[in-house]
């Protein structure tokens, strides 16, 4: 029998929390996503729900959206939220038939946990052995050929459970360098990872180091309570127009990827709907 544990109450018209123990069919969630200070609230439960579907699960939008009411442009823009975020990664990769997939891995807590490692055997040609767990009690130089001199250059690998260190890019130059121009910009490296993606966007349409940085610094708030938030906020709707597409003279248009489902890719000179997605926004505009 299931035993209720009321929270203590407080004064005023606060939540009062009436808790069962969950035995089976249950997530674990933590308070970094069902609070998170930028995420919306659309987000945070696709979020939770993405982390309660067993592993193999489609979570495209054209499923998500036909599942919940939000619709696929909504669910769309949720789903890049939680990218930005570290919550989802989806990335294109092309099978050996040359179909183009999406990979998509969901982490529960970006940052603490490591990627899983890809299906399949990435080198079918490499020895039988290279997969054998190391023995800890072997000596780290046993392997090596008899009077082998050690390269003392060579750096061991990332120790487990440690995040790697930031790339040397000017995006991440930029972000930085911010905390010399305002002290209140001391942002950390996980700040600094989610932003840098929307500074090279900037980058990309133009931008200088100079203006990208007088845009972020500008007629700031004195009480600056989120200064990772207001960056995100700054990046993300004072974009400026991308430049002008130059078509090249030879060779097959660039690899697009639908804006409406962001699964299908095509080659097209300039961004758009799939075939699938095209009649339904037709459809949509006339009606």
């Amino acid at each position: 029998m299931d035993i209720q544990h009321l929270s203590a109450p407080v004064s005023g018209a606060g939540v009062i929390h009436a808790n069962v123990t969950h035995a089976t069919h249950f997530t674990v969630v933590g308070n970094h996503l069902t609070q998170h200070e930028h995420l919306s609230l659309t987000a945070i439960g696709l979020a939770a729900h993405i982390q309660s579907l067993p592993a193999g699960s489609r979570i495209g939008v054209k499923c998500l959206a036909a599942r919940f009411p939000e619709g696929e442009i909504r669910v769309a823009a949720a789903l890049r939220e939680l990218e930005a975020h570290g919550y989802l990664s989806r990335t294109r990769e092309r099978l050996p038939s040359g179909r183009i997939v999406t990979r998509t891995v969901s982490y529960n807590n970006p940052g603490a946990t490591e990627p899983p490692e890809p299906d399949g055997d990435p080198d079918p040609d490499r020895a039988p052995d290279a997969d054998r767990a190391p023995d800890p009690d072997r000596a780290p130089d046993a392997d090596r050929a008899p009077g082998a001199v050690p390269n003392p250059g060579q750096e061991s690998g990332p120790v487990r459970g440690e995040n790697p260190a930031l790339p040397q890019n000017p995006a991440t130059g930029l972000l930085l360098g911010l905390r010399r121009h305002d002290a209140r910009f001391l942002l950390s490296e996980r700040d600094i990872r989610h932003l840098a993606p929307a500074v090279d966007t900037w980058f990309a349409r133009g931008a200088s180091p100079d203006a990208v940085r007088r845009t972020l610094l500008a007629d700031l708030p004195e009480n600056l309570k989120h200064p990772a938030g207001i960056l995100s906020h700054r990046l993300k709707n004072l974009l400026p127009p991308p430049l002008p597409t130059v078509i090249p003279v030879q060779g097959p248009p660039p690899i697009q990827t639908c804006v409406t489902c962001e699964e299908v890719a095509f080659r097209a000179w300039e961004p758009g709907r799939c075939p699938d997605c095209e009649p339904d926004a037709d459809a949509a505009v006339a009606a």
